[in-house]
């Protein structure tokens, strides 16, 4: 217990790619560039979300949800791994490493949760449209945001406060970029295979069964498609759908990965980059995804550029 006191009062070192130190400036660099086009892409979804009255929808009330997710999860992550790319020291504190690996469990189990919504929200809209509205009105909607944010809230309470009650035995190196829970298990000095066996329990409720919410969903929704004759509502349909199926598969592919197996069967280097893969990588493809396959964003986009245009004339 009282060396577990005396590392809560150090400082941490994350190891992050020091073992490769030619590619670390060329890691900095892509991140940097990612990190903008996360802020920039995921900024202009919620800002069209809401300027938009045509927008004012379900969907985009739970994608412009999904974009503030992917704001704060990068945010709490990228300029902490930059400044330690980028300084001669790769320390963080210790309140800085507990902050950190909260606030990215919180917002990663958050997100599981709300893409199950998403998938909810689709079925709602391709096989019952004509009850949508009285569906999904936004007394609901709000109500599932919350439950899919105090979902994720109390499942990172309960591994925040089983993970660090670990004794470290001194042990300060994160063999990660950022404060993440399998490199922080790493550290223990116990054996930590209650911790392992309660995680993937959650793992169970907070990946897998909305994982298969979405799946269920999207079984109605093959069915649904399969009878639509109208090829332009067809074709609507795969877009709205496949922009939520593409940020799943890309979402849940590599946490699942992570978190769902062993902590011991994933090499070091495998483990970073695929961590690097869903905590950069894929906040700035989902705005991506969901514009480039959206006609009612370029639209909105269009609309309101055209408005701020006119208002700048007169």
């Amino acid at each position: 217990m009282d060396t577990n006191n005396e590392s809560s009062t150090t400082d941490f070192i994350l190891l992050g790619f020091s073992d490769l130190p030619q590619l670390e400036h060329i890691i900095s660099g892509v991140v940097f560039v990612f990190y903008i086009m996360t802020l920039v892409g995921n900024t202009a979804i919620i800002l069209v979300s809401n300027l938009d009255s045509q927008l004012h929808t379900p969907m985009y009330f739970f994608l412009s949800n999904l974009s503030f997710l992917d704001l704060c999860y990068a945010t709490s992550i990228i300029p902490q791994m930059l400044v330690n790319l980028w300084g001669p020291t790769k320390s963080i504190t210790y309140g800085g490493c507990v902050l950190q690996f909260f606030f990215a469990l919180d917002l990663g189990a958050t997100e599981c949760l709300l893409l199950a919504v998403m998938a909810y929200d689709r079925y709602a809209a391709v096989c019952q449209p004509l009850h949508y509205t009285v569906l999904m009105h936004p007394q609901l909607c709000q109500k599932m945001v919350l439950t899919a944010w105090l979902g994720g809230l109390g499942s990172t309470l309960i591994v925040c406060s089983l993970t660090l009650k670990l004794p470290r035995c001194g042990h300060r190196e994160v063999d990660n970029f950022f404060c993440e829970m399998p490199a922080l298990l790493k550290m223990a000095c116990v054996y930590s295979k209650v911790i392992e066996i309660v995680v993937f329990a959650l793992g169970v409720i907070v990946l897998l069964a909305p994982l298969s919410i979405i799946f269920i969903s999207y079984a109605i929704i093959t069915q649904a498609v399969m009878r639509i004759k109208s090829t332009a509502r067809w074709h609507k349909v795969l877009n709205t759908c496949g922009s939520h199926l593409t940020v799943v598969t890309l979402f849940y592919g590599t946490i699942i990965y992570m978190y769902m197996k062993p902590q011991n069967s994933t090499s070091e280097d495998e483990g970073k980059f695929l961590t690097l893969f869903y905590t950069i990588v894929t906040p700035t493809l989902n705005p991506l995804i969901y514009t480039l396959r959206n006609k009612d964003v370029k639209s909105a986009v269009k609309r309101i550029l055209c408005e701020r245009k006119w208002s700048a004339k007169s």
